[in-house]
């Protein structure tokens, strides 16, 4: 991954980077199977209903324009509960509240994520696809220097590298993540 999250939307949007859309599937996917288990379906139905909202991005993109002052993720949520809202409609030809399918509230406790979870699976995602980018030896320096608390020196002699190394390995996975989570955990 070298680009921002936000360049990665403003490419998706554009349609100008073949790649975009495998990373951002990546990414969402997991999260968007979150949602749809909240509403109550098994991961066979969850997995055909989040084809049907990738579908939906794809023509929602070249439409949409990031701003940064904006929840993505609010943006996002708001396209899958409105597809689910449609199909729910579809299936049932009833009312879904009071006669108005559109007074189901965003707060419903079975889809609602909090943005701490939010956050934390930003984070875990960021972590598992950014591995990819990094030597092993660079990213278990990081890894146990700043995850597992571990003393530089101590790291450094068991993987058998400098203190400096230790340290560089850091600074370049860490800025690394910022630059992928950019915009993304405001």
């Amino acid at each position: 991954m070298t680009s921002t999250p936000a360049s990665l939307l403003e490419r998706l949007s554009a349609g100008t980077d073949p790649t975009a859309w495998g990373r951002f599937v990546e990414l969402y996917t997991p999260l968007l199977f979150n949602w749809c288990r909240g509403v109550g379906l098994d991961d066979v139905d969850a997995a055909d209903f989040v084809q049907d909202v990738f579908v939906l991005l794809i023509e929602h993109f070249p439409k949409f324009r990031y701003d940064p002052a904006q929840s993505f993720r609010a943006w996002l949520k708001t396209v899958l509960m409105n597809a689910w809202r449609k199909h729910q409609r579809k299936i049932s030809r009833a009312p879904v509240v009071g006669g108005n399918p559109d007074l189901v509230p965003d707060t419903d406790p079975g889809v609602i994520v909090e943005e701490a979870e939010h956050r934390d699976y930003l984070v875990r995602r960021a972590l598992t696809i950014a591995q990819a980018n990094f030597e092993p030896i660079t990213w278990r320096a990081c890894w146990e220097f700043v995850v597992n608390d571990r003393p530089a020196a101590e790291v450094a002699a068991e993987l058998g590298i400098t203190v400096n190394m230790v340290y560089l390995a850091k600074s370049r996975v860490i800025r690394h993540l910022r630059t992928e989570l950019a915009g993304f955990l405001d």
